[in-house]
C-alpha cells in the first residue's frame, strides 16, 4: 500500500518488521492556522471603537450617540455582509475575497486620520470597515471549517472564533497606550498596517479547498472533488435565506444570536471603556480589562468547541446565556475608579462566556441546514450584528440622556434570560428514516 497524504494514514510495515511511518500533519491544520492569524489581523479594528469614543467626543464635539451611530453602521454591515461573503467565497474562492476584505479594512481605517465631519466617520468606520470586516466574519471561519474538516469541527470552530478575541488581546493594550500617549490617529494607522500585513500570508498560504493540494478533508474517508464555482452569489444567499426563514430553528437561532451581539459587541466592547471612565477608571486600565476578557475568551471558546462535540448544543446555549445575564445585572455595582477582586471575577467570568455561544450555534445551523449552513450562519450572524448595532447606538443615546449606562446593563441582563429560554425551545432535527429494501 502506498502512503497517502491524509493525516494518520499508515504505510504497511515492510517485511523486516519496522514500525509504520505516519503521514505528515494534515494540511487542514495549516489552513486553520493561517485563518486564525488572518482573523487576528482583521480583529484589530474591533478593538478601536471603545477607545475612540471619548477622544472623538472631545476633539470634534460629536455626541456619543453620533459616534455610536457610526459604530452601529459598522456592526450592522459586518453582519449583513457575512452571508453574501460566504456565497462570494463559493464563487471566487476564499483567498481572493479575504485579501480584498483586508485591503478595504486598511483603507477605511487609514482614511479616518483626515476626517473632519461626522459623515466621514460614517463612511470610513461604518461603510468601508463594516463591509471589509463583514467579509472576514465568522462565516469565513464556517466556510473553512466545512471545507477542510469532517472531524473536530466543534474544536476548530472554537479555535477560529477565539482568534477574534486573540486580536483584541494583542491590540487593545497597544492601541490604548497609543491613544493615551499620542492620541487616536496613530492608533488608526496601526490598525490599517496590521490589516495590510496579513494580506501576503493569505495570498500565499490560504488554499481554497483540500482538492487544491490533492488531499481529503481532515477525517474524511473519501476524496472530495473541488466543486465548480457557484454563480449568482447574491441570488444564492437570498434564496438560502428565503428557505431558512420558513423554519422555526432559524428564528430562534437568529433571536438568541441577536441578544448575544447586543450583550457583547454592542454593549461591552463598545461601551465598557467609556462607562468605566465615567466612574474614574483610567482608559488604559479599562482597556486592559477588556484585553483580559480576550484572554479568557480564547479559553472559553475553545472549551465550548470541545463541549459542543460532546453535549447537546441547546443546553449549552441556555447555560451560557443565563450565566451572562446574571453577570450583567451585577456589573453596575462593580464599576469604580480602581480594579478590585469582584471586578476581576466579572472579567474572568464574562471572558469565558463571551463568544462561547458560537460553536453550539454553528453546530445547530449545520444540523438543520447541512451544506447551506455557512450561508445560514451568515444570516444568523447578521442578526447578531443588528442586535449589536442597536445597543451600540442605544447605549450611546442612553448615556447622553440618563448620564449613565445603568439602564443598558439591566436591560441586557433581562434579554440574556430570554435568550436562555429561546435556546431550550429549539427542536432537534429528526433523524433521517432508514431506507427500506
Amino acid at each position: 500500500m502506498t502512503q497517502t497524504s491524509e493525516t494518520a494514514a499508515v504505510v504497511e510495515p515492510p517485511a523486516g518488521g519496522r514500525k509504520p511511518a505516519r503521514a505528515r500533519v494534515h494540511r487542514a491544520w495549516f489552513v486553520a492556522a493561517v485563518t486564525f492569524v488572518t482573523i487576528i489581523g482583521a480583529a484589530a479594528f474591533r478593538s478601536v471603537p471603545g477607545l475612540f469614543i471619548d477622544p472623538l467626543h472631545e476633539e470634534f464635539g460629536w455626541s456619543r450617540g453620533t459616534i455610536g451611530a457610526a459604530v452601529s453602521v459598522n456592526l450592522a454591515l459586518y453582519g449583513l455582509t457575512a452571508p453574501f461573503a460566504a456565497a462570494l467565497m463559493d464563487r471566487y474562492g476564499i483567498r481572493r475575497v479575504v485579501a480584498v476584505a483586508l485591503t478595504v479594512i486598511a483603507l477605511g481605517s487609514g482614511l479616518t486620520v483626515w476626517m473632519t465631519a461626522a459623515w466621514q466617520l460614517m463612511l470610513c468606520w461604518g461603510l468601508l470597515v463594516g463591509l471589509g470586516s463583514g467579509s472576514m466574519a465568522l462565516a469565513f471561519a464556517a466556510t473553512v471549517t466545512n471545507r477542510w474538516f469532517t472531524e473536530r469541527r466543534g474544536l476548530v470552530t472554537g479555535i477560529l472564533t477565539a482568534a477574534s478575541a486573540s486580536g483584541q488581546l494583542i491590540f487593545l493594550p497597544v492601541l490604548s497606550w497609543i491613544v493615551d500617549r499620542h492620541e487616536w490617529r496613530p492608533a488608526a494607522v496601526t490598525v490599517a498596517l496590521a490589516a495590510l500585513a496579513v494580506v501576503p500570508f493569505v495570498w500565499l498560504l490560504l488554499h481554497d479547498h483540500p482538492a487544491d493540494v490533492g488531499q481529503k478533508p481532515y477525517g474524511a474517508k473519501e476524496f472530495v472533488p473541488k466543486p465548480a464555482p457557484v454563480p449568482g452569489a447574491a441570488r444564492r444567499a437570498v434564496t438560502v435565506l428565503f428557505s431558512a426563514v420558513r423554519t422555526g430553528p432559524f428564528w430562534l437561532l437568529a433571536g438568541t444570536f441577536a441578544i448575544c451581539g447586543a450583550s457583547t459587541n454592542g454593549l461591552i466592547q463598545t461601551h465598557f471603556v467609556p462607562a468605566s471612565h465615567d466612574h474614574g477608571m483610567p482608559i488604559t486600565t479599562a482597556a486592559s480589562l477588556l484585553a483580559v476578557i480576550g484572554v479568557f475568551d480564547v479559553v472559553g471558546t475553545v472549551a465550548s468547541g470541545w463541549f459542543t462535540d460532546r453535549f447537546d448544543s441547546r443546553r449549552l446555549l441556555a447555560v451560557y446565556y443565563a450565566l451572562r445575564g446574571v453577570s450583567l445585572l451585577f456589573l453596575p455595582l462593580l464599576l469604580g475608579p480602581s480594579v478590585h477582586p469582584p471586578m476581576l471575577f466579572f472579567i474572568v467570568f464574562y471572558g469565558l462566556d463571551w463568544v462561547a455561544t458560537v460553536p453550539p450555534t454553528l453546530a445547530l445551523c449545520r444540523e438543520h441546514y447541512g451544506d447551506d449552513s455557512p450561508i445560514v450562519f451568515g444570516w444568523v450572524l447578521a442578526s447578531h450584528q443588528v442586535g449589536a448595532a442597536v445597543v451600540a447606538f442605544g447605549g450611546g443615546v442612553a448615556r447622553d440622556v440618563f448620564g449613565s449606562y445603568d439602564v443598558v446593563w439591566y436591560a441586557s441582563g433581562a434579554l440574556c434570560a430570554a435568550a436562555a429560554l429561546m435556546a431550550l425551545v429549539i427542536r432537534k432535527r429528526p433523524a433521517a428514516p432508514l431506507a427500506v429494501a
